[in-house]
């Protein structure tokens, strides 16, 4: 079973940074894309930023021109920037990977990593 681990969460004010991070416990094969997804209380799940491993990337609406998503393929590794922070931004940050094919996918999530962004 992999394990996804996400670091860099915490409390920042409006309009700072901050980075996170994913590693994965192994090497993953067939890897469609990895991302993150992020929660905010009483709100459902919602895409952050996903990148695929050839490098192609796409943002969700809130956070386009504001966060940065990269990877390194041959650390198991997917972080994201994120800049220009907003107190809509508070949520929990999660660290997903989608591997496999059409007939047999999968999906790997981390546990989450709190971002709370003060007024």
């Amino acid at each position: 079973q992999v394990q996804l681990v996400e670091s860099g969460g915490g409390l920042v004010q409006a309009g700072g940074s901050l980075r996170l991070s994913c590693a994965a416990s192994r090497s993953i094969g067939s890897i469609n894309y990895r991302g993150w997804y992020r929660q905010a209380p009483g709100k459902q799940r919602e895409l952050v930023a996903t990148i695929t491993p050839g490098g192609s990337t796409n943002y969700g609406d809130s956070v386009q021109g504001r966060f940065t998503i990269s990877r390194d393929n041959a650390k198991n590794t997917v972080s994201l920037q994120m800049n220009r922070l907003k107190p809509e931004d508070t949520a929990v940050y999660y660290c997903h990977v989608n591997y496999g094919n059409t007939w047999n996918p999968g999906n790997y999530w981390g546990q989450g990593t709190q971002v709370t962004v003060s007024s």
